[in-house]
């Protein structure tokens, strides 16, 4: 008896290909892609290699989201499945089978699938695990040999999770037949849908959240609000998102048959009335190929953004090579400096490198901001950090490169994003007058517009102004880190990436001797830091790397679950629609009218999530931009580059992904042409 079930469960998987190949091919990658994740993160080899824990964390914050999304793509295709085997096992039902030997079929059709996906999926992973951690590697920046790992915890705890995966189908699926009679089962897969009422108060609903989400993305300008709300918009969008498909769809399909010119011809009358009838049914489908899509465009685009623009981080942050903060309770005489910037040379020149370039700067960084026309203090320290700074005119013209105007020993030259354009300013109460007011250059003000109230350089006359501010600085806050005046020496230098780390090493060596020694930095020398371009380079390129590899894999996960969607969405409709085409047809419409109806009804249903997505991403777009900014990363060309291009390849498989399933709609729905 048990053979009879058995070869019962094979034939029905043969006989339903179409349904269950998609589902199986799905299983077999989400195996796939399972194994290959718990594999590299339990891999011991990684525990060897630099920046390995922010590594691990990466990959087990995918392997986590994986794991949830695989669970909701399993059980989503089931859905179509089963509500298309309903009426097979209808007919099981009817010609005397019990629902309990029913359930014995669809046990083994279970177990069917479970050693062939499952094992399947994990022999494949095994396979091509070691080319993905190579991949891995290759994108993080790593050169550490890989040797070929089978990974047990990670089969076992495979097996484990997509085994309870299959039994909590079955389950459902059991309670699916069980819960039906044979007439329901029988007509299971033909059920119709009433007209749905036009729902205004979800309409309005989702115009509320889309527009609030919208918003948020658009007006956000506190870095460290960004992240937090960025959750809230998401939330929105998606809410919003279901409910203008649910209400909105079917209000603007209602308003297409009001207009008597467009509904009354041939194609747009068919399409129209199909799609309102449907439009419950199709509304989460369309949604959700809406958001996914757009998951996977903000995955995708941000990642690679974030790995392309590695070099541009780092040179935003670092004006050298080697790069030297010397923090001071006093400005340092000119002596003084040119002593620091000699030992740095001489440190580089003794590791046998030469010194293409060199760059100092003085600066101090105190805890303010600038609201309107006054400079006040912060207690924020993130928040006013970079906001304002006080420099001399010698060493802002020397940053920027560019020249301003002679002004005497009380004036206060202003160069800020917002620009500044008052007569005078006031800093912690006291007004000074302003000599001249300019921009910041398009990279700095670029960076500028994505920190709330800009930044703001204060340039005074010479050094003995400056120790007059920060006087005056100390004064009003005494002592702290917030108040110490920062000169900084950045050096170019040539040699390999093994060479210039070498060069920052032994610099570091040297100012540690300096320090202990308290000879030549002078007695107002609070402490130092000594910063490689090469070295941040490598460790920006290792967690951008491995964000860019969990985006690959995320994307190839949500994309999947996209195609899935569409797939059994265009076999379902195709079914629903056969008949209803063919009584369109000998009631008198054309073989070609017919084809025109399904030819629009097919572009509207699907084009429309596509549409939707790229608004989403449009109205995202400040909001992303400023999440890059907490990653050191504020290159907004690139960004919208990167968005530009993933929209347009996305689109191209999403039209291929279209072309592909609407074969299979036609094959059903004109097999009586």
């Amino acid at each position: 008896m048990k053979s009879l079930y058995r070869k019962l469960a094979f034939i029905n998987m043969k006989s339903n290909k179409q349904f269950y190949y998609p589902y199986a091919l799905a299983s077999v990658l989400s195996v796939v892609l399972y194994y290959t994740m718990s594999a590299i993160k339990s891999n011991p080899g990684l525990d060897n290699t630099p920046g390995s824990n922010n590594l691990k964390t990466i990959l087990s914050m995918g392997f986590g989201i994986i794991s949830i999304f695989v669970c909701i793509l399993l059980f989503y295709t089931n859905s179509f499945v089963i509500k298309r085997r309903k009426k097979e096992l209808g007919v099981y039902n009817i010609l005397g089978m019990e629902k309990k030997h029913i359930a014995r079929v669809l046990f083994w059709e279970t177990m069917f699938l479970f050693f062939f996906t499952t094992g399947g999926g994990i022999v494949i992973g095994i396979v091509f695990n070691k080319f993905l951690t190579m991949l891995l590697y290759r994108l993080s920046g790593l050169s550490e040999s890989i040797p070929f790992y089978i990974s047990g915890f990670g089969i076992f705890q495979t097996v484990v999770w997509f085994g309870m995966l299959d039994l909590a189908i079955l389950i459902y699926n059991f309670v699916q037949v069980k819960l039906s009679n044979p007439v329901e089962l029988l007509r299971g897969g033909n059920t119709g849908e009433k007209e749905p009422k036009t729902k205004l108060l979800l309409a309005v609903f989702g115009v509320a959240s889309l527009g609030a989400a919208y918003y948020i993305a658009i007006t956000t300008e506190n870095i460290m609000e960004v992240l937090t709300l960025f959750f809230v918009a998401v939330l929105l969008v998606i809410a919003g998102t279901y409910a203008l498909f649910t209400a909105g769809s079917i209000a603007f399909l209602k308003l297409l048959r009001s207009n008597k010119r467009y509904y009354y011809q041939a194609r747009h009358f068919t399409s129209v009335s199909g799609m309102i009838y449907r439009m419950k049914q199709n509304a989460a489908g369309l949604a959700s190929i809406c958001i996914l899509s757009t998951m996977v465009l903000v995955m995708i685009s941000t990642t690679v953004c974030l790995y392309v623009g590695v070099e541009d981080q780092t040179d935003k942050e670092y004006a050298g090579e080697v790069n030297v903060y010397v923090y001071y309770d006093s400005v340092p005489d000119a002596e003084e400096r040119k002593q620091m910037l000699e030992e740095v040379k001489k440190s580089v020149k003794e590791q046998g490198r030469t010194v293409t370039g060199a760059k100092t700067c003085l600066r101090l960084w105190a805890g303010m901001k600038r609201e309107n026309n006054q400079i006040i203090w912060s207690d924020d320290v993130i928040a006013a950090t970079g906001k304002v700074i006080f420099m001399t005119k010698e060493d802002y013209e020397a940053l920027q490169e560019t020249t301003l105007g002679n002004f005497g020993r009380e004036e206060i030259a202003v160069a800020s994003y917002p620009e500044y354009t008052g007569d005078a300013i006031d800093i912690f109460g006291k007004e000074y007058p302003v000599a001249e007011t300019s921009g910041l250059s398009e990279k700095e003000a670029a960076y500028a517009d994505l920190i709330e109230g800009g930044i703001t350089y204060l340039i005074v006359k010479d050094d003995d102004r400056l120790s007059d501010m920060m006087s005056e600085v100390q004064r009003f806050h005494p002592g702290g880190e917030k108040t110490k005046m920062n000169y900084e020496v950045a050096v170019d230098i040539d040699g390999t990436a093994e060479e210039k780390k070498a060069c920052a090493n032994a610099v570091r060596e040297r100012m540690e001797q300096l320090y202990e020694a308290g000879t030549q930095q002078g007695p107002n020398m609070t402490g130092f830091s000594v910063q490689s371009k090469q070295e941040r380079y490598e460790g920006i390129l290792s967690f951008s790397g491995s964000f860019l590899f969990l985006g690959l894999f995320l994307g190839i996960l949500f994309l999947m679950e996209t195609v899935l969607i569409i797939y059994y969405k265009q076999i379902s409709e195709g079914y629903e629609d056969k008949e209803r085409f063919a009584i369109m047809q000998k009631v008198g419409m054309s073989r070609k009218e017919v084809k025109d109806a399904i030819r629009s009804q097919i572009r509207t249903v699907f084009f429309l999530p596509l549409v939707m997505a790229a608004i989403h991403l449009s109205a995202a777009f400040p909001m992303l931009n400023r999440m890059l900014a907490m990653f050191g990363l504020f290159n907004r060309t690139l960004f919208a580059t990167c968005l530009a291009g993933t929209l347009l390849v996305f689109g191209v498989i999403y039209f291929l992904v279209f072309k592909a399933t609407s074969n299979s709609y036609y094959k059903i729905v004109g097999e009586q042409f």
